[in-house]
């Protein structure tokens, strides 16, 4: 149940009850200043980031791997790698930070858990960041570490045949980037993409304004307007951006592989997770969509019963993708 209201002044009119214990949390986050040029470097600093500190268990390690060709290695963390030659499902995942903050370290209890649900093997990438790097040195970061993934399949004990990409927020606007990529290049086969409220579409907040009730807390049309333009270089919302640097604005979208799209009905990307799933059923790519209702932007960085739910889809969703690709 939500709570209802004609008004749009306050956004917490329109969270579902199930977040009322967060309410003063989130009223902080209401109160924080929009992601811009003077404000970047406070919002990279540590004490901004909602990050619990990783599990005894499962096991991860740092890993420094090579880079695109003439730029910077990359680092990544291998959570829950198993015997050479075990042959377990593998994920990549990109994390979220609007594609200007944010690092791999950040999410690592959170993989933990997943990798330890589904049994598998989680790689998590630190992409360079933007605006310091424009596209596409991120989408080049994240398809090395795919590659190195790939390579290196037996000796973390995955199978290369059963690789999935995830991510949140600007991490599933990356992995949706990555998979096109990868359909593009053909040298990788990725199995699956999993997208938690994906950032998929520089458009919204710029040329297109949202309702007004939707995108008021976590992440607004400001944030999105500076971000996005942060990362192609270009202002968000212009007539042209670089191509397979905006998931949204790619024409098609045949040959991806099936998707797994959750978002809150007042996220800010709300509409544009739904297009998207829709665009993929309509090439004839298996979507499965989940809109929460009175849920927002971050929803599952806070323990409610909503993000139970989330889980429990996210998991079964990538179970499922591993025990067909392997029957």
């Amino acid at each position: 149940m939500s709570v209802h209201s004609n008004e749009v002044t306050d956004p917490l009119n329109y969270v579902t009850l199930d977040y009322a214990p967060f309410f003063p949390l989130i009223q902080q986050i209401l109160a924080m200043p929009a992601i811009d040029a003077s404000t970047l470097a406070e919002r990279r600093e540590p004490s901004m980031q909602f990050a619990p500190p990783p599990l005894e268990s499962p096991n991860f390690v740092e890993r420094v791997i090579p880079g695109p060709q003439g730029a910077p290695d990359v680092t990544v963390y291998v959570v829950n790698a198993g015997e050479p030659g075990a042959a377990k499902p593998a994920i990549l995942h990109i994390h979220g930070g609007g594609f200007v903050t944010g690092a791999a370290k950040d999410g690592l209890r959170a993989l933990q858990e997943h990798a330890a649900a589904i049994d598998c093997i989680i790689v998590t990438v630190d992409y360079r960041l933007a605006p310091e790097t424009c596209f596409p040195g991120a989408l080049e970061d994240n398809y090395a570490s795919l590659k190195w993934l790939y390579d290196h399949a037996e000796e973390l004990g995955a199978d290369r045949e059963r690789i999935a990409l995830m991510g949140e927020s600007a991490g599933g606007g990356h992995a949706a980037m990555l998979a096109i990529a990868a359909r593009d290049r053909g040298e990788f086969p990725v199995l699956f993409q999993a997208l938690t409220y994906p950032m998929l579409d520089d458009r919204t907040g710029s040329s297109r304004q949202p309702p007004a009730h939707i995108g008021q807390i976590a992440w607004r049309p400001a944030d999105n307007r500076f971000c996005w333009t942060s990362l192609l270089g270009t202002p968000a919302g212009s007539s042209s951006v670089p191509a397979g640097a905006v998931p949204a604005r790619v024409g098609d979208l045949r040959g991806l592989p099936p998707a797994f799209i959750a978002v809150g009905s007042i996220d800010l990307f709300v509409e544009e997770g739904i297009e998207y799933a829709r665009r993929l059923v309509e090439t004839g790519v298996p979507a499965e969509l989940h809109v929460y209702p009175g849920v927002f932007h971050g929803f599952n960085l806070f323990p409610s019963e909503t993000t139970r739910q989330y889980n429990d889809a996210l998991r079964a969703a990538l179970k499922n993708a591993f025990a067909f690709a392997k029957a």
